[in-house]
This record gives C-alpha cells, sequence and structure tokens, in this order.
C-alpha cells in the first residue's frame, strides 16, 4: 500500500477474510494473475494443511472452492489493475502493474 502511496495511485482493499472471494472470483483471478488457483496458496497455512488440500492442487474448480472456503490459505496481498494482477511479494512485483 505504501508503494501505491508514494506513487499516488488510487486503489480500494479488497478484505477478503471478512468477505471471502467466490470461487468464480478466484478463477477471473487466477486468469489475471496467469496461474492456476493451486499456484497462488499458501501451503504452509494451518487450513490448507488440516484439509488435505494438497491433493487438490491440479483441480483448478476444487481450489476455487478450497479457497473461498479457507481464504487464508490465499497468497497476500494480491495487486489488480484490469485485466492484469500480480502477488505483491517481493514488492517489486506491484511495480510491473504501474506501467
Amino acid at each position: 500500500m505504501s508503494l501505491l502511496k508514494e506513487h499516488n495511485l488510487d486503489f480500494s482493499i479488497v478484505e477478503y477474510l471478512k468477505t471471502p472471494l467466490t470461487p468464480s472470483e478466484i478463477i477471473s483471478l487466477s486468469k489475471k494473475l496467469g496461474k492456476s488457483p493451486g499456484e497462488f496458496v499458501r501451503k504452509n497455512e494451518t487450513d490448507f494443511k488440516n484439509n488435505n488440500l494438497e491433493k487438490q492442487l491440479n483441480d483448478d474448480g476444487k481450489m476455487a472452492e478450497a479457497i473461498a472456503k479457507f481464504p487464508k490459505i490465499m497468497e497476500r496481498p494480491i495487486a489488480v489493475k484490469g485485466d492484469r494482477a500480480v502477488i505483491g511479494r517481493p514488492l517489486e512485483n506491484v511495480l510491473s502493474l504501474l506501467s
């Protein structure tokens, strides 16, 4: 957020832990990221481990449902601009959206 503020860019924050994304929103986000849902999950997160989600990593639909059900497993932060998105770690990834 500080990088976006530093560049005087307007942005909104989606508090997906309070209002989880739907599976279709997660699929849309995956397309913007250019990654399957299984590629932007936190595999060391307790919810991921405790629910044996590793078995679903290659099934986009099931992974999108799992992320919707257990939003803490999604990598964060994710920055979106138009039809593109990046995972905000490292911070420099966000710079690619500015051009």
